[in-house]
């Protein structure tokens, strides 16, 4: 694996450590090596986004996250900052007191006992009390100096993971760091990329520290980050037939917009043809507002079968409904045995009665319809999103897309990929519809489910964050249709 592929791998803890371990016993170097390079990474970044800091606090733990803290502390000081210490936690052993001997040798005061009740008057605070290895709340006057840190107003530079975030599973099981920006080093942690890490960790950095391109040779990361696609440029002499034709099952009464979102998304992801199933009542409010849409409407069973013949791929769930109607639509759509996208009712109602798929199929559960697809609790779900959404692929043969900061896809086969981008903007009515839409366009116009769900979802999230350039709040669903369209023909081979 080369360095620029590790930008985008993504390591359990135990993976993390085992590749320290590595670079320590067959690559020859030092374990204080490490740290020392930790360290200046650490100095690096904080100069860089604080230019005019002059005095710097640093909270270290006993562990070598607290020896990276006294490094930099170290490093600081004959970089003539004023530095002030607090050792909290207890006493530091192997690197990490060696570590805090060189701070001393730099004649940096170092504060030992517990955590202090006021905090030293600083410009950056260096968060370095826990590293990746804490899987419990923060306990008494450590859990109490994170609260204070986090309410100081001064800005916090995390080493390698926010005190109080667990590194695996992005989630916070009492006070956690609120970092402005995090400095994270070897390798990626995947939990700094989803749920809770999204409010902690920042900005967040990697530093391989200068490693050699041997050490991750012949490893494997557990989950990769999403990166920029497109679909390749049309041919000349393309029609509309060789794109696909997506039929969007949904819209009972009352609910006629999300099943426009869906077709309507599924248009500018370029689906050649879209069809939608939808109650009677909405056929003129669809026509008027979207004419490109073909809109049936569709009272039964018996009137879905022909439009069904038509289709390459279905979209089910949008405005469906769990009554009869929506029932009777979802089951004869699932039993056509054709690619089709699950979401919201479409979810809900395979919550009710489960089955594995055989044919591709991409679902797109919240956490909420992922609890009910598993059986647990939402706050489960949260508790590992990783764990969540493979059980949800493994479990229903489908490729399960978890939304959320840092949204999760996983295939059958075990591989998992995870979101960067999405902002808090989109947390409003339609945005799972547009998803819908735009992975069912993807399937019709080749993609498997895995590529389709990929794309998909990055296209999605980055068509938010474009148009919430002109604000978060405020944003709403059709907001994306143009950024969708825009996105998905930058850069086409």
């Amino acid at each position: 694996m080369t360095p620029q592929t590790h930008r985008h791998a993504l390591y359990t803890v135990d993976q993390v450590r085992a590749l320290d371990q590595r670079a320590i016993d067959d690559l020859g170097i030092p374990g204080f090596e490490l740290m020392r390079r930790a360290a200046w990474a650490a100095l690096s970044s904080l100069r860089r986004h604080w230019p005019y800091a002059r005095r710097i606090a640093v909270y270290a733990g006993q562990g070598n996250n607290g020896g990276d803290g006294f490094l930099l502390a170290a490093l600081a000081s004959e970089a003539s900052m004023h530095v002030d210490v607090w050792s909290v936690g207890g006493p530091s052993h192997g690197d990490a007191a060696r570590a805090r001997a060189a701070c001393e040798a730099a004649h940096v005061h170092i504060a030992d006992g517990d955590a202090p009740d006021v905090l030293a008057e600083a410009d950056v605070i260096v968060d370095a009390l826990y590293g990746t290895g804490l899987r419990r709340a923060p306990e008494g006057a450590t859990a109490a100096l994170i609260e204070r840190i986090n309410h100081s107003g001064i800005p916090v530079l995390a080493l390698d993971v926010p005190s109080g975030l667990n590194a695996d599973t992005g989630q916070c099981p009492g006070a956690a760091i609120r970092a402005a920006v995090t400095v994270s080093f070897i390798a990626a942690k995947r939990g700094l990329y989803t749920g809770k890490a999204a409010g902690q960790v920042g900005l967040l950095e990697l530093d391989t520290l200068g490693l050699p391109d041997e050490l991750w040779a012949d490893r494997s990361a557990y989950a990769s980050l999403l990166d920029v696609h497109t679909l390749p440029r049309r041919a000349r002499d393309a029609h509309k037939g060789n794109n696909g034709h997506v039929l969007a099952i949904g819209g009972d009464h009352g609910t006629a917009g999300a099943i426009r979102l869906c077709g309507e998304a599924a248009l500018r992801a370029g689906a050649g043809l879209v069809s939608v199933a939808t109650q009677a009542e909405n056929i003129i409010a669809l026509n008027s507002a979207r004419p490109e849409l073909m809109a049936h409407g569709v009272h039964g069973p018996q009137a879905l079968e022909p439009l069904l013949k038509k289709a390459s791929v279905l979209a089910v769930g949008p405005g469906l409904g769990q009554a009869g109607w929506g029932h009777a639509m979802w089951l004869t759509a699932l039993e056509a045995g054709k690619p089709l996208v699950l979401d919201a009712d479409g979810l809900n109602l395979l919550a009710l009665e489960p089955r594995r798929f055989e044919q591709a199929v991409v679902m797109t559960p919240h956490p909420g319809e992922a609890a009910r697809l598993l059986g647990i609790s939402t706050r489960e779900i949260e508790a590992d999103r990783y764990a969540a959404v493979t059980q949800l692929a493994t479990r229903y043969n489908a490729v399960a897309v978890l939304k959320g900061a840092g949204s999760l896809i996983a295939a059958p086969d075990g591989r998992l990929a995870v979101c960067l981008w999405g902002n808090p903007g989109m947390a409003s009515g339609g945005m799972g519809d547009l998803l819908t839409g735009v992975i069912a366009a993807l399937l019709a116009q080749g993609l498997d489910a895995w590529e389709a769900a990929c794309l998909g979802v990055g296209l999605h999230a980055r068509a938010g964050d474009a148009a919430a350039q002109e604000g978060e709040r405020g944003l709403i669903a059709s907001d994306l249709l143009g950024p969708i369209r825009r996105l998905l023909n930058e850069n086409a081979a």
